[in-house]
């Protein structure tokens, strides 16, 4: 199988590419390589995708918000499913620039959606968020509950992404899933996430940023575990049978939570990463910034009974993991 990767740069996209070609697919990434953090970065990524998976990994640098551009890209090429995975991310930087959100999240899903439907691909997996839950005081947070009040631009853009999803579906009979994504963590992190942020200011000796002054719990969820949870819904579509999916729909089209099922107290995680950093943090108490939410927590008994998914790598285990490799990768 040929499988089209979108953000294949990106710390999702790249380990699912590296792990698409390790089981014997392959796989054609494409990436704008924007500048919301270092080029420098994807690129690592994308050169350790490329010693790892060989010839069995294609690169096209393409923005997939520009139909013209991404149509021109993809018109000799060929692939039997896809796996979008490209987003502009980050909930507070969605405050600063909400045209970027539409553009990528909207715009870019509508095109990509296109072009599943033009070759009638069989099996489209695609990104979307826990933050879609916005301020939900239901706990744990499931795929059947109402997400109509998104608390930030980026959370919009992401149930924006479902409806469209869910008519195409409707109108074209296109089998697509949704994966509500829980706070992914590890090795080849994003700058502006953070493990990132806190191991960079702890190791300098900095402050660390800490909102809602502490009282925060988040399902951190390892990479590896998300990657294993993508692959088993990317060979499991939606059947066009009338019965209800997961998220509601009769369509060939499922929403799933793929999570950790287990929301960590903040303070929990920076004592562990304190530990692995082998120093204390300076911490810097903050009120809770704007679009942010208290809790995040996955209820993710609907991916595991339709795919198996079983998260394995608890926060005492994954963030020692992610210092180590911090610390190698900026030789530390």
């Amino acid at each position: 199988m040929r499988v089209l990767v979108t953000g294949a740069a990106g710390f999702i996209g790249a380990a699912v590419s590296e792990e698409l070609a390790a089981r014997g697919d392959r796989v054609l990434g494409i990436d704008s390589l924007n500048h919301y953090y270092p080029v420098s970065l994807k690129r690592d990524r994308l050169a350790r995708v490329a010693a790892a998976a060989g010839d069995a990994f294609a690169f096209m640098q393409v923005d997939f918000a520009d139909r013209s551009a991404l149509d021109a890209a993809l018109a000799g090429e060929s692939f039997d499913a896809i796996v979008h995975l490209g987003a502009q991310p980050g909930v507070r930087y969605s405050l600063e620039n909400p045209h970027a959100y539409v553009e990528s999240n909207v715009v870019g899903h509508l095109n990509v959606l296109e072009v599943a439907r033009a070759r009638q691909i069989a099996h489209m997996v695609y990104a979307s968020s826990s933050s879609v839950y916005g301020g939900n005081d239901k706990v744990p947070f499931a795929v059947e509950d109402r997400v109509d009040r998104p608390w930030s631009l980026y959370a919009a853009t992401k149930k924006t992404d479902e409806l469209f999803s869910e008519t195409y579906a409707h109108l074209y009979r296109l089998p697509l899933t949704g994966l509500r994504f829980f706070t992914v963590y590890g090795p080849w992190g994003r700058p502006d996430m953070m493990p990132w942020i806190f191991t960079s200011r702890i190791l300098k000796g900095e402050p660390i940023p800490v909102f809602n002054h502490g009282d925060m719990r988040r399902d951190f969820t390892y990479i590896d575990d998300i990657v294993a949870g993508v692959l088993a819904c990317l060979d499991r579509p939606p059947a066009d049978d009338g019965a209800s999916k997961p998220g509601g729909s009769v369509t060939p089209h499922a929403i799933y939570n793929i999570g950790n099922n287990r929301p960590e107290p903040l303070m929990k995680v920076i004592g562990v990463i304190e530990d692995a950093c082998g120093r204390k943090a300076e911490i810097d108490f903050r009120p809770m910034q704007p679009g942010d939410v208290p809790q995040t927590y996955a209820d993710i008994d609907a991916i595991t009974r339709d795919t198996g998914y079983a998260p394995t790598t608890p926060v005492e285990v994954g963030f020692p993991r992610f210092v180590d490799w911090f610390r190698d990768y900026h030789g530390l």
